[in-house]
């Protein structure tokens, strides 16, 4: 394609956005998601300390927003110092938190309480004035589940007791799964599933995709301009767009790249990156080009389109294969481009190739 004829319309994005400056020094709060994006089960995720401490020395206020409900605040501090994060109890907001507050919507202070979960759950509805009790026998008024490795059967089963007795079932999140160094685990989502489906009653939900998590967790931290931080489409970046806060992807943990273009515009983050580093850099404008005719997504040098032949790169050509290793630059490129063509298709992409991407900072 001709340079030459080539004309730039500005930033015409409704999809990405761009940022001149680093994001650590644009918004004042950083949401972050825990598993995934600052670690991944036992393993380390590479440059999330590099990320978040950078941040840090921006001047960005820190809070660790998670769906994890088994970890008390300390434990999520003493997690994150093991990966070398810096990181405060008070700057920590569990879905375990989330649910106890939720809970606070329907029942007194001191109303008992049976959990399906572990520690970091009970403390968290304990330090919100509920009493914890330890069997359906007691007549609890809530169920609250929570994933943590030592829930079984028996557990799962008293809960379920007291459910059909009457008590209200509170999930602190839906998610299905759990990344581990070894793969997705069971999430907490799966088991709460068996519950109801035993039940015959949807739980109440807290933690994401609801933005109920990240409102709250914003209140306490103070910020004005918060930036949520997550890997997980369905819910890190459901959750904040429902919040109306922007959001970075980052690729350490559950949705791949390929999954990022492909994505429904409820899941669509606002900036994209591979790691925590995304919070210390700037973040090229996404540029719609028009050249002969045609038109591009600019994201640096890279230019991208979707047209009737498939995925085609400016430099690259087309997208043919199975897999392909790409820029950054080009993958937002990319990430515009797929959105736009899925938006003029009422949301289909099935008549394009759309390969597994890997994505090279």
């Amino acid at each position: 394609m001709a340079d030459a004829k080539s004309t730039l319309h500005g930033d015409a994005s409704q999809f990405l956005l761009g940022s001149s400056q680093p994001l650590a020094t644009v918004y004042d709060v950083a949401l972050l998601d825990l598993d995934g994006v600052c670690f991944a089960g036992d393993a380390r995720v590479p440059h999330a300390a590099e990320g978040a401490n950078g941040a840090r020395n921006y001047g960005m206020q820190l809070v660790f927003v998670t769906n994890n409900a088994s970890r008390a605040p300390q434990a999520v501090v003493d997690k994150l110092a093991r990966n070398d994060i810096t990181a405060f109890t008070g700057e920590v907001f569990s879905a375990a938190m989330d649910a106890a507050a939720l809970l606070h919507e329907h029942l007194p202070d001191g109303a008992p309480v049976f959990v399906i979960g572990g520690e970091g759950l009970r403390q968290a509805l304990t330090d919100e004035g509920f009493t914890v009790v330890a069997s359906a026998d007691d007549q609890p008024a809530a169920v609250v589940q929570g994933w943590d490795p030592a829930v079984d059967w028996a557990m799962m089963s008293e809960g379920l007791y007291a459910i059909t007795n009457g008590a209200i079932h509170v999930a602190t999140n839906l998610d299905a799964t759990l990344p581990t160094e070894r793969g997705f685990a069971l999430g907490n989502g799966s088991l709460v599933a068996a519950v109801a489906n035993a039940s015959g009653h949807q739980p109440l939900a807290g933690g994401k995709p609801f933005p109920g998590i990240y409102q709250r967790a914003l209140r306490r931290a103070g910020g004005t301009r918060p930036l949520a931080v997550g890997d997980r489409l369905n819910t890190d970046h459901v959750g904040a767009r429902a919040a109306d806060i922007p959001g970075l992807h980052v690729l350490t943990g559950v949705s791949t790249a390929r999954d990022v273009l492909l994505a429904s515009p409820e899941e669509r983050p606002t900036f994209l990156h591979t790691d925590l580093r995304g919070l210390l850099q700037p973040h090229p404008d996404p540029l719609q080009v028009s050249v002969d005719g045609e038109t591009w997504w600019q994201v640096g040098d890279e230019r991208w389109h979707v047209n009737e032949t498939g995925i085609e790169g400016q430099a690259a050509g087309f997208l043919d294969a199975a897999s392909a290793t790409v820029t950054l630059n080009a993958y937002r490129a990319l990430a515009c481009a797929l959105w736009e063509h899925a938006d003029a298709n009422a949301g289909r992409t099935d008549d394009v190739n759309v390969p597994e991407l890997s994505v090279t900072a």
